[in-house]
């Protein structure tokens, strides 16, 4: 049995986990980052964790592991080992490879966390089998890992999978990247939770109010998918235009890329099914199609674990 180790960095936690080549997590460790420590402080608290793992594998026995994978939000020179920029982190133009390898006498694999669930899900989950498909990530922004033949593909200047920053709406919502009406903007969490909290003050007959008793702080994006699953006709309203934003930029994808598969995971994908039957109607509607083959829309199947198993494929592809 071969054993790697997965690290997922996130703006608020470190997860770590030692993975075996059938895709089980063995052993896992959690905790925060608090980035506002700086890189040294957070790196070194990773080190700390995969150094932990490494003994516990060895007084379980266990084979020693092959490599260490890292997964980390932003802009990532996988090759050169560097984190280009992550806003989340505060990191910039960082050799985060170099600090690890420093104290750790292992390979290092890293990628950003879409890419790296892009990976996880070609090894371990729904796209298991197939060369060509496009993992979409849905959380506090949108991101995606692109696989062709079988191969993560990263881009020219490492920038390729930006598809939140796709413009579905030309004067739409402000996005963090300065540009209005990007895909982000308009089907991320954040987009839900604004629909939400404007559904609170301006509809009094909605179940969000009921699931929220009333207070703007509890609305996130499962209330409002919770609410329109039980009929709520507000809720479903932010559901289905969310949804059919995201197909429309789905539509774009395939019809530039026309992969076998588009898998969408992260935080919102958690809505499963519901979510999927309703992203349908957008992406049919764009989605260019002659000869009646088209990409197939799937969930991801490796949920929380994501991050963890992606890092920890990254050195399989």
């Amino acid at each position: 049995m071969k054993t790697y180790i997965g690290v997922d960095v996130g703006g608020t936690g470190i997860k770590t986990g030692l993975v075996d080549d059938e895709g089980r997590i063995l052993y896992k460790t959690t905790k925060p980052t608090e980035v506002e420590r700086g890189f040294k402080e957070v790196i070194g608290d990773v080190c700390d964790s995969i150094i932990e793992l490494l003994n516990r594998a060895r007084k379980e026995e266990l084979a020693e592991p092959e490599y260490i994978g890292l997964g980390v939000p932003g802009t990532v020179d996988a090759e050169k080992g560097i984190v280009i920029y992550a806003p989340n982190l505060f990191w910039e133009n960082i050799s985060v490879k170099e600090a690890i390898s420093d104290k750790i006498n292992l390979p290092v694999f890293m990628d950003n966390d879409a890419n790296s669930a892009a990976v996880g899900e070609k090894i371990w989950g729904a796209g298991r089998g197939i060369s060509n498909f496009v993992c979409i990530t849905l959380g506090t922004g949108v991101g995606a890992g692109i696989i062709i033949n079988d191969k993560l593909y990263r881009g020219t200047f490492n920038n390729a999978g930006e598809v939140g920053h796709i413009t579905i709406l030309r004067d739409g919502p402000q996005c963090n990247c300065g540009k209005k009406g990007c895909l982000e903007t308009l089907v991320a969490a954040p987009a839900l939770v604004k629909k939400g909290i404007d559904a609170l003050k301006n509809e009094k007959d909605t179940l969000i109010r009921d699931l929220t008793l009333g207070e703007p702080i509890r609305v996130n994006a499962k209330v409002i998918f919770d609410a329109a699953k039980m009929g709520d006709r507000v809720a479903m309203d932010i559901v289905k235009e969310m949804a059919y934003y995201l197909g429309m930029g789905i539509a774009g994808i395939v019809n530039i890329l026309d992969p076998a598969a588009i898998i969408i995971g992260g935080g919102v994908a958690a809505a499963g099914n519901f979510l999927l039957s309703l992203v349908e109607e957008g992406f049919r509607e764009h989605c260019f199609n002659r000869n009646g083959r088209i990409a197939k829309v799937l969930l991801a199947k490796l949920g929380n674990d994501a991050g963890i198993m992606g890092a920890a494929a990254l050195g399989m592809i």
